[in-house]
């Protein structure tokens, strides 16, 4: 949800279609990240990876990493917990369940 200063209501700017795995819908969000462009990145740790949605995107988001069921390989997550990026555009992603922090170049 976003606020704008003095609202009484939020805007839904991601997911708010229900649980689920299809590209409008999230399932346990638990991390989010926006950049200095809006661009706004969720861990959508149930679903096993990291949505993207451009500003203005309202509707659908795209899988920028993860979404190959859960699992140990290199773009799999069990739980993909939190996010953050570095100054050079690397993503970091906390990986709860294999206990490990997955590192992405993110074009």
């Amino acid at each position: 949800m976003k606020w704008v200063e003095g609202a009484k209501e939020g805007i839904v700017v991601a997911g708010g279609q229900g649980e689920g795995d299809a590209p409008t819908q999230l399932y346990r969000p638990q991390g989010l990240f926006v950049d200095t462009l809006g661009t706004l990145y969720v861990a959508d740790t149930s679903n096993n990876r990291v949505m993207r949605w451009n500003q203005g995107d309202k509707k659908q988001g795209t899988v920028i990493v993860g979404g190959n069921d859960y699992g140990a390989e290199a773009n799999q997550f069990r739980n993909s917990y939190g996010l953050s990026f570095d100054r050079y555009g690397n993503l970091y992603v906390a990986d709860q369940y294999n206990h490990r922090v997955q590192r992405f170049s993110i074009e």
